[in-house]
């Protein structure tokens, strides 16, 4: 409960970002104001360039979200389709995904997002496309783990007695019985893309200036780290509890979802 909760107030926040900052995140700039501690008019003060930061967090918060629902989308589609066929076709296909699976499971994601981010170049499209790629892993073996435990199953076998196809078998009756663990996957992941997102950005390979983001607010505020803490402060903070918000969603998720927690606490 208190991971959605978190969860909804953060989207809440990039939905209504034009309306709930008081200042425009980028027009609204006065070197008359800069570095300017918290007050009444600027309640988490301002940065070196005088922009209201309470604002740039507001709409870095679609930045982030954006990334991180949109990476984990990708991730999960590629996860899904690989994991799928691979736990229901078996043979050598198997083979060949799980070898894969293990090649991108030894890799770090961050290793391996640079990697895509230093020949692609920076910016927003190219991280979804670099945080896309790198975290698939974890949804295919998950999902293939659970089509092996499925595919022997009555249901299964019933359809296959009713002469459904393979696709129509992993599709209609695998893939429904399955989503609750993808779910689960899904829900990590999509924090795991928003850390992954700011820490491209802290490079300076995620959004280019001056669009709003956690990771490059505290890229920029690194200089100023002990002369205007609050630069750095508040982005942090936006990112530990969308991280924290959304870990727990997944946690809570997965004690709903797993029989053998529900049965324990029966």
């Amino acid at each position: 409960m208190v991971g959605g909760v978190i969860a909804l107030l953060i989207v809440g926040m990039a939905i209504f970002a034009p309306w709930l900052a008081p200042y425009h995140p980028i027009d609204h700039a006065d070197l008359r104001h800069a570095e300017e501690p918290p007050s009444w008019t600027h309640l988490f003060g301002t940065d070196n360039q005088g922009r209201d930061i309470l604002s740039r967090v507001i709409y870095g918060a679609r930045v982030s979200l954006s990334v991180g629902l949109g990476c984990q989308g990708l991730n999960s589609l590629i996860g899904i389709l690989l994991g799928l066929t691979a736990g229901f076709i078996g043979k050598r296909w198997d083979d060949l995904v799980m070898a894969l699976t293990n090649i991108m499971l030894s890799i770090p994601s961050l290793v391996f997002a640079l990697a895509i981010m230093a020949v692609l170049g920076p910016g927003l499209l190219n991280i979804f496309l670099a945080v896309g790629l790198t975290n698939w892993a974890y949804s295919c073996r998950v999902t293939r783990s659970q089509v092996l435990f499925s595919r022997s199953l009555d249901y299964v076998q019933a359809a296959r007695a009713l002469g459904y196809s393979q696709g129509r078998i992993m599709f209609s009756q695998i893939l429904p019985n399955i989503v609750g663990p993808i779910l689960v996957v899904a829900t990590l992941g999509v924090a795991g893309a928003i850390l992954l997102e700011a820490s491209l950005s802290f490079l300076g390979l995620g959004a280019e200036p001056p669009t709003p983001s956690w990771g490059g607010m505290l890229s920029t505020a690194r200089e100023q780290l002990f002369t205007a803490p609050w630069m750095s402060i508040f982005p942090g903070l936006a990112i530990f509890v969308t991280v924290l918000g959304l870990n727990l969603l997944g946690d809570g998720l997965r004690d709903i979802l797993d029989p053998h927690t529900t049965r324990q606490r029966r």
